[in-house]
């Protein structure tokens, strides 16, 4: 005799990335409840926004492609706040910085939202954050069995100097970097049998570095440095550059993020950020040629930023336990990786 549907459920999802909210929206679609943990001051993730007093940085991922039709899909629920960035022709660049290869094939668009990249996770999680389903600036410290209810789960937070105790929870998706994922379960004395495949997974960091040259903007200087907006280099510290200021949406004045390389990210993960800044600085130069003093720089440093190794499925569940794991490392390091496995481990779970 096949088993009646369960009824609504309550999910906590740890992690207000691409990953989760696309798992939490999936959920709520599906008329369960959420509550979505997030440790940092808003949704986002890697789609992230810094401001500066000169316009603003996309620190964290550059761009999105559009290969699934269920991404397609979810994108016309926000028109508009995506536009196409016309750095389809992306750069590869030798250690010097001279372009080695024509242009990359503009196969498919390449996609910004607008203002930031951080608008779209933002914009999302909205309807989640109006719920008051969306608790920021706490990190999940432990998860445990419900202390009123031994068949569920509750989580131990930290927000600042608080401490809180959230309970009644059905199931727990972990929509965090494999290796923190793997750090919390591990704190929490868990090890859920489908959730061992974690330590396989292996994601690079990566060190940014944020430029803003406000004196280049004259009346008869159309860019400063290079001709092109977005380029791969071979340089041993750098990976990427991109003129922020040509991405749709952005304010006018020139702009620079520039990525490391993982092997060097890797190298110098420990290192005090005055000096990262200098090295980059230093390549940057010799990548683009620009020797101009920049009147803004900053540096970020993510510890997991690019999919080396992946896990080589949509997404980790282990319904004995409702405990389950999504990001872009199940598939690979996009955006819309970051997305599918949110929504996968939702179908599995709902």
């Amino acid at each position: 005799m096949p088993q009646a549907p369960r009824g609504p459920r309550h999910f906590a999802v740890i992690g207000a990335g691409m990953a989760g909210i696309a798992c939490a929206r999936t959920l709520v679609q599906a008329g369960h409840s959420v509550t979505v943990f997030e440790k940092t001051v808003s949704p986002g993730g890697r789609m992230a926004t810094r401001s500066s007093p000169f316009g603003s940085f996309d620190h964290g991922a550059q761009y999105f492609t559009v290969r699934d039709a269920r991404f397609a899909r979810a994108l016309e629920t926000v028109p508009g706040l995506c536009k196409p960035w016309s750095a389809n022709a992306i750069r590869v660049l030798d250690a010097h910085g001279r372009v080695t290869e024509a242009p990359l094939p503009a196969r498919e668009s390449h996609w910004v939202a607008v203002p930031g990249m951080s608008d779209l996770v933002t914009q999302w999680a909205q309807p989640l954050a109006a719920a008051c389903q969306l608790e920021l600036k706490t990190r999940v410290t432990r998860i445990e069995r419900d202390a009123l209810d031994p068949a569920g789960w509750q989580l131990r937070t930290e927000a600042g100097e608080a401490r809180h105790v959230y309970g009644g929870f059905d199931g727990v998706m972990l929509a965090l970097p494999a290796p923190q994922a793997a750090d919390l379960l591990a704190t929490s004395g868990l090890s859920p049998k489908g959730l061992r495949k974690l330590a396989s997974v292996d994601i690079a960091p990566c060190w940014t570095l944020m430029l803003a040259f406000p004196n280049a903007m004259q009346p008869d200087l159309v860019t400063l440095g290079p001709q092109w907006n977005a380029a791969r280099s071979t340089h041993h510290r750098v990976a990427w550059l991109a003129r922020e200021s040509s991405k749709p949406g952005r304010t006018p004045t020139e702009r620079w993020t520039v990525q490391a390389s993982a092997e060097w990210s890797r190298e110098h993960l420990q290192d005090d950020p005055a000096r990262i800044e200098a090295k980059m600085l230093k390549a940057f130069t010799e990548v683009t040629g620009i020797y101009a003093a920049p009147a803004h720089t900053a540096v970020h440093r993510w510890r997991h930023a690019r999919t080396i190794k992946p896990l080589g499925q949509t997404h980790l569940w282990d319904a004995q336990t409702g405990i389950g794991a999504c990001g872009d490392w199940c598939i690979g390091h996009r955006v819309e990786d970051a997305f599918l496995s949110g929504l996968e481990l939702a179908l599995a779970a709902g």
